[in-house]
């Protein structure tokens, strides 16, 4: 593929939603259009949004969240007990392509990510949020030029990015998703397969459940964020022609660094005597959701909150793995910018169902955005609180 054809895939995103609430499900969703889940066009739910006649309904916020693969944008306004989203953008760039041997990004990379990263100056100049969090993650991280990638973009586009440790991702993943968890766990493992790196988050419930989506991330008893993702994985073991060995190659590289998890074993325990539940973020396992429902095109609406069994999932990658290079490429839910890299994705989440088998698995077509937007929301509310009814003065009488 041409980098400017890569440049110019735009993924399915979580933006089919119009509302965002905090139940796990959304209003207004879709859309007419093509029926490619690759490749949607435009989004134009906000055609009435920035209207300058239209009465102002609030503070707007921003979240952009620029990792190995993709560059992803969400705006949106407070709606009840979620969010309205007003516009989105995502894009796959591949900025870490080749830093796991290189160490640094390269040229054509940083070239695709300046394009992507364009648009989202406009759109937000377009929407002007009143507060936002533009984050860099794992191959600004890891790549030696990542720092002055990101001067670049801010002295020519003037969007300042930071590069966020792997703890506070990790946090801002939990956040995004924690209302997907089941209300009767006592604990769920969290796992947010990246293109360079993947984070899980082992939340604990049995001294008690926050009752802030917010807060959910002082559930966490344990985290690891693990140095491997579909790129790295892809650019290490190849992803195009994936044999069963090559496959089993690429669990036992990733079980590895899972035995590093500190409270492996405890959790395991835990599994075993307390309802505990996976929750998965990716484009892996959305992508798999969309196989296991047969979907013509990506259906965000259908794939958002659904429960996989163990069985189920054992199945839809028994079929993927089946597939030739070529199948993926034209299976409407795949597509020729993840069909090398969604077999080393299902390697990463066989890894984790191996070393924590549970008996279900929750979808979620969200994270690290709507972890920004939530944490940066909720600051607000409580500011706003803390600012209308101020702590009372002790009297000295």
């Amino acid at each position: 593929m041409t980098d400017e054809n890569r440049s110019a895939a735009v993924q399915s995103s979580p933006d089919d939603s119009a509302i965002r609430t905090r139940n796990g499900g959304g209003q207004a969703g879709g859309g007419a259009g093509p029926a490619s889940p690759i490749a949607p066009p435009p989004d134009t739910r906000t055609a009435n949004a920035t209207n300058p006649h239209r009465k102002n309904r609030g503070p707007v916020y921003a979240a952009l969240d620029l990792g190995t693969n993709n560059c992803r944008l969400l705006i949106a306004r407070p709606h009840e007990h979620g969010f309205r989203v007003l516009d989105g953008f995502t894009r796959i760039v591949r900025l870490g392509e080749g830093v796991s041997v290189t160490g640094r990004l390269g040229e054509a990379a940083m070239e695709r990510t300046m394009e992507a990263l364009r648009q989202c100056r406009n759109k937000l100049r377009e929407h002007q949020p009143a507060r936002m969090r533009l984050i860099a993650t794992e191959a600004c991280r890891a790549a030696e030029n990542g720092p002055a990638f990101l001067a670049r973009v801010k002295q020519e586009l003037g969007l300042e990015l930071e590069i966020v440790d792997r703890r506070t991702e990790a946090e801002l993943a939990v956040t995004g998703c924690a209302d997907l968890i089941e209300g009767a766990a006592q604990g769920a493992l969290m796992f947010d397969i990246g293109g360079g790196s993947s984070e899980l988050a082992w939340l604990d419930f049995r001294g008690g459940r926050p009752k802030s989506q917010g807060r959910m991330s002082a559930s966490i008893r344990s985290w690891q964020s693990l140095p491997v993702g579909v790129v790295s994985i892809a650019e290490k073991f190849g992803g195009i022609d994936v044999t069963p060995q090559s496959f089993e190659a690429m669990v036992s590289f990733v079980s590895e660094h899972l035995r590093q998890f500190r409270g492996r074993e405890k959790l395991r325990q835990m599994i075993g005597t307390h309802p505990v539940h996976l929750i998965g973020t990716s484009g892996t396992v959305t992508t798999l959701a969309g196989l296991h429902l047969g979907l013509e095109r990506y259906e965000r609406q259908k794939v958002d909150g659904l429960w996989m069994k163990r069985g189920e999932v054992d199945e839809t990658m028994r079929v993927l793995l089946g597939m030739p290079f070529e199948r993926r490429v034209g299976h409407p839910c795949i597509g020729r910018d993840r069909a090398d890299l969604v077999l080393p994705g299902c390697a990463i989440f066989e890894a984790i169902r191996r070393e924590w088998p549970t008996e279900r698995v929750r979808v979620a077509d969200r994270g690290l955005r709507e972890g920004i937007l939530i944490s940066l929301m909720d600051a607000d509310r409580a500011r706003t609180r803390s600012t209308r009814y101020p702590p009372r003065r002790q009297s000295n009488g």
